[in-house]
Parts: structure tokens; C-alpha cells; sequence
């Protein structure tokens, strides 16, 4: 099967050549029908390499095999997480073409296979960094993403907010890829090997850390954690997912965030986990001070929010922190839960965002208080949407819950605590949404949008205010919460998770009483504060003592690359003890 992996990254790869050169001239329907079927054909090979991904496939390409313990070659690895998150990857990239079928108004310069092939050419690139074992490589990938994501995001040109959220993720991921790339070359000057596991091996052989380590540590991760959204490097999420398309939404919310995540696993675990690497518990300390701050953060921003997609951004920046929350434990048991998590957040949000797409299309809006019991008539899509945020909240039995339950048993009481409240709180920010866009429940909010962008008068994405919502648009959403529950229900799959990511570990992922009694603690408590935002008096949002919080979000780039370099240097700060003692 190893001699497979590399069609896993060829295959998107050409069905975009051919989108590229012949979509002048195909009808629309065909172009569309090219793409899913060359991202069902890749979702198959990567779902096949899965189940045979034991014991582990690696594929030299080209035949450039190392040599006397030195090699130049690049190395696809088709082990578990690996094969599963390009799995994931692919499956999610189906359901964006199939929810996108016809959506758009009119494809740019009438060539209808400009979307499909950046979506394939994405899909190449996730898979791609998913696989490879080569750092500068996964440094390559991760870059045609962003690229092919920075086109994507401002992929609706002729207006100017879309060309400013574009610009902005364009600038700050562009950094974090310099940063990422100096480290990569202070870690080749060091070892002279770009394959991860050497690089790790040769580190090793030098002995303890020292300055370079460190700041090729916080260097490379910067990179990662930029894609992955988490704080303090989060500032282009909200602003990409305000203006990007609603499918380009679900990709970089339900896998490219992830992707980040992976990435800062899988670099800790093969270039740093040894003596000459960063020790275990100074770089655990950095994640579980970032990934607190973000989770706390990004719920706070999230309950402010009335624009509904930026709303669901800002969740994906507290769920980013408890992920990262759950890499820093430094746990085989933590690191199966966050898998679990990841799994199920990927369909629950990307489901969220394709029920927002619907009120934007319907509507022209993503207002919360302008849709105040506009969509009454959407009952099927008031039925996902309110299932999507139970999901965020860890009802079991979703996958999110068993995800959580087995992070909080991982990390004790502090951490339980920190989990229960951000999902409530961002699950009862998107319930109160549901309550009053679904349900027009409480009095009409004020129309004055004081300073908050409030997402009203938004242009639909397809030709016009559609009527009949399409099957494909309730299909896909469905689809993907059904996904979300099998996670936490089919439980050879958690075990085959377990198996993936925590081989040196007997602990199998199962629900436990605790754990279901804290799922269904965060959901009712998420739906007591939309309660309680809805029937409570209208007031102007957001509220006064969170205008500091605010003004850090200012939307000005220089001020964006600033907390970039403030991150990269706590991260330093961070890991620094280990580096003295070592």
C-alpha cells in the first residue's frame, strides 16, 4: 500500500490541472462533477491507506532512499494520525463541492473550474503536510494551503472587504511561514537532515538543548500555531471567516485549524521529544498558558459577537485552545481525547457554517438581531443548527463529548472546569442565536450596531435571495453531524483512534458516568445563559467592560504582527527553563 501514498497528493493535484486547462470549456456541470469525483477518489484511497496503515507505510518518492544513515529524499508516512487526519481531510472537502453544487452566481471570467481546482489544489496541500515526514516538505505543503486558502478567502474580489480579510490572512500567515522557515534552517545548520525523525535523532546526539533548540523551537511553531488560530496568533480567523465563502468557511474552520494543531503534535512528538530537544513539561507548560488564554478569550469574543460567522470563528479560537489545552497535558490518554474532539468538532462546525450559508443565501444577512424570527419557516435547518451547538457544548452522545470526557479525566478538576465553561459559554452564544433567528424568541434586540460589525445587508453568495433552500445545502450538514455522532457512538472507532495516536498506551477511549454528566452539565448550561440572554432586557451589545478586549481586536494588520511577535517570544519565555537546567 506504501507505494499508494503519493497519489493521495497527485491525484487533487492533476484533477486541478485538468479543472485548470479545460474549464473555459466544460458546462459548469461538469466541472463540478469533475471535482467530486476526483476528491471522492482521493477520500477513497486515503479511507483504504487508513485501514491498512498497521504497521506503518513509508514511501520514498522517486526512489531517493537514505544512504549510510544520511538521506535527501522526501518520505510520505502513512501511519495512523497521518492517514486518519487525510481522511478527514478529504471526506470534508466532498461535502464543501457537493454543499457548493451550483452555488456560487456565476464562476470569475465565466470559468466554471476556478473553485473546484483551488478546492482540489487545498486538498493536495492538507493531505500532503498530513503525510509527509520531511520538515522543510511539510513547510511546502502547509504553504500551497495557505496560498491556495489566501485566493479562496478573497475569492469574491470586487468587493473591498473580502480583498482586506484576504490581506490580512495573506500578511500574518505569510509571517508565520518566514518564522516557520528560519527555524527549519537553525535546525538543518544544526543536523544537517530535514526528515523529522533524523532531525530529532541528531539533536539527541548532540546533547541537551541550548539557544538554538529554543529558538528554532519557537520558531517553527509559530508557523503552526498561526494556522492553527490559537492565541495570540488568531487575529486573521475572525476576519477571513467574515468575508470568505461560506464552504471556504467550513474548510478552514473544520480542517485547516486542525491541521496547525496536528502539526505542533507531530513536531513535539519527533523533533523535540528527546534529551536534545525542549523537555516534555517546559514545552506542556507553553501550550497550557496559550491554550487557557485562547480558550478564555475566544469564549469571551464569541458570547459578544451578533455577526454569526464571526461568531462561529471565535469558537473555533476557545475549541483551538482547549485542543492545544489537551496536546500541552502531555498525555497519551489526552492526546486520544483531543483526536476524538477534533473529529467531531471538524463535522459540527463545518455543519454550523453550512447552516449560516443558508440564512445568508435566503436572507442577505448574518445579523443575529436583524434575523430576529426570520427563518421560522427553516424548520430542518433550525434542526441542524441547534444540533451543531449542542455538539459544541460535548452532548454526549457526540463526539465532542467523549472527546472532552476523555481530556478532563486526563487533566484533573482545573482543567474540567476550564472545559464545562468554554463550551457552555460558546455553545450558549450560538443556542441564543438559534433561539432568536429560528424562534424570534425574546424582544427584538436593538437595531444600532454601535461598533460591533454586525453582518447585515451582506450580498448572498449565489445569483440571488434564494427561495427553496437546495437538498444538497441540508444534505451536507446532516451528513457531517451524523459523522460527528458516530465518533462518540461506534466505539471500535475510538478505540481504533486510541490505537493511532497512544500506541505506547493500554488506555482504550470509552464514556464513563462522569463524563456523560459533565457533557450534558455543559449543555445545560450553555442553553441556561441563552436563556437568559434572550429573555433578558435588550441592551447594546457588546458590553462596556469588554471593550478592551475589543480594541486588541482592532483590525489593523501592524498591530496583528505585533502579538505575533509577542507570541513567538513567550513561547521562548516559556520553554526557556527547560533550556537553563539542560
Amino acid at each position: 500500500m506504501n507505494q499508494l501514498l503519493p497519489l493521495v497528493v497527485a491525484l487533487p493535484l492533476l484533477g486541478a490541472a485538468v479543472l485548470v486547462a479545460a474549464g473555459r470549456r466544460l458546462p459548469r456541470i461538469a466541472a463540478e462533477s469533475v471535482g467530486c469525483a476526483v476528491a471522492a477518489a482521493t477520500a477513497g484511497l486515503t479511507i483504504a491507506l487508513l485501514l491498512n496503515s498497521s504497521p506503518d507505510a513509508v514511501e520514498w518518492v522517486g526512489g531517493w532512499r537514505p544512504e549510510g544513515g544520511e538521506g535527501v529524499g522526501i518520505a510520505l508516512v502513512g501511519d495512523g494520525p497521518g492517514t486518519g487526519l487525510a481522511a478527514l481531510v478529504s471526506v470534508l472537502v466532498v461535502a464543501v463541492l457537493a454543499y457548493a453544487w451550483h452555488y456560487f452566481d456565476e464562476p470569475p471570467r465565466r470559468h466554471a473550474g476556478s473553485f473546484p481546482a483551488l478546492v482540489l489544489l487545498f486538498q493536495a496541500g492538507m493531505c500532503g503536510f498530513a503525510l509527509t515526514g520531511d520538515l522543510f516538505n511539510a513547510f511546502v505543503f502547509f504553504e500551497l494551503m495557505s496560498v491556495v486558502a489566501y485566493a479562496l478567502t478573497g475569492y469574491r474580489v470586487e468587493e473591498k472587504k473580502a480583498v482586506q480579510g484576504a490581506l490580512t490572512f495573506g500578511v500574518l500567515n505569510s509571517l508565520g511561514a518566514y518564522a516557520t522557515l528560519t527555524g527549519i534552517v537553525l535546525l538543518y545548520a544544526r543536523t544537517g537532515e530535514l526528515n523529522m525523525r533524523r532531525i530529532g535523532q541528531q539533536l539527541d546526539a548532540h546533547g541537551g538543548p541550548d539557544a538554538l533548540v529554543l529558538a528554532a523551537f519557537a520558531l517553527v511553531l509559530t508557523g503552526l500555531l498561526v494556522k492553527a488560530a490559537a492565541l495570540p496568533f488568531h487575529f486573521w480567523l475572525p476576519d477571513a471567516h467574515a468575508v470568505a465563502p461560506t464552504p471556504v468557511c467550513m474548510l478552514l474552520s473544520g480542517v485547516m485549524v486542525e491541521l496547525g494543531l496536528y502539526g505542533v503534535w507531530r513536531v513535539c512528538t519527533t523533533v523535540f521529544a528527546g534529551p536534545g530537544g525542549v523537555p516534555a513539561p517546559d514545552a506542556g507548560r507553553a501550550f497550557l498558558v496559550l491554550g487557557t488564554l485562547g480558550a478564555l478569550v475566544g469564549a469571551l469574543m464569541c458570547w459578544q459577537q451578533r455577526h454569526i460567522k464571526r461568531l462561529l470563528a471565535y469558537s473555533t479560537v476557545a475549541h483551538t485552545g482547549l485542543f492545544l489545552v489537551g496536546i500541552g497535558l502531555m498525555k497519551p490518554q489526552a492526546t486520544d481525547g483531543v483526536a476524538l474532539y477534533v473529529l467531531g468538532h471538524a463535522g459540527a462546525k463545518a455543519a454550523l457554517f453550512a447552516c449560516t450559508g443558508i440564512l445568508l443565501d435566503r436572507y442577505g444577512s448574518v445579523d443575529e438581531h436583524e434575523l430576529h424570527g426570520r427563518a421560522r419557516e427553516l424548520p430542518v435547518v433550525a434542526a441542524l443548527f441547534l444540533a451543531g451547538a449542542l455538539a459544541l457544548a460535548g452532548l454526549p452522545p457526540f463526539g465532542t463529548g467523549l472527546g472532552k470526557s476523555v481530556v478532563e479525566e486526563a487533566g484533573g478538576i482545573g482543567f474540567t472546569v476550564l472545559f464545562v465553561a468554554v463550551s457552555a459559554v460558546t455553545a450558549g452564544a450560538v443556542l441564543r442565536v438559534a433561539a432568536r433567528v429560528f424562534f424570534g424568541l425574546g424582544p427584538m434586540p436593538p437595531s444600532d450596531p454601535g461598533h460591533e460589525t454586525v453582518g447585515g445587508e451582506e450580498e448572498p453568495e449565489t445569483g440571488g435571495r434564494i427561495g427553496r433552500v437546495p437538498v444538497t445545502m441540508t444534505a451536507v450538514p446532516a451528513v457531517l453531524l451524523a459523522g460527528s455522532l458516530a465518533v462518540g457512538l461506534v466505539p471500535g472507532l475510538a478505540r481504533a483512534v486510541g490505537r493511532g495516536f497512544g500506541a505506547a498506551s493500554t488506555y482504550s477511549p470509552h464514556w464513563t458516568l462522569t463524563g456523560l454528566l459533565l457533557g450534558a452539565a455543559s449543555a445545560a448550561l450553555g442553553a441556561a445563559l441563552a436563556g437568559a440572554a434572550v429573555q433578558g432586557p435588550p441592551g447594546r451589545e457588546p458590553h462596556a467592560w469588554m471593550w478592551p478586549l475589543r480594541r486588541l481586536h482592532s483590525g489593523h494588520i501592524g498591530d496583528y504582527v505585533a502579538w505575533l511577535l509577542v507570541g513567538t517570544a513567550l513561547l521562548g519565555a516559556l520553554a526557556l527553563p527547560g533550556v537553563l537546567t539542560g
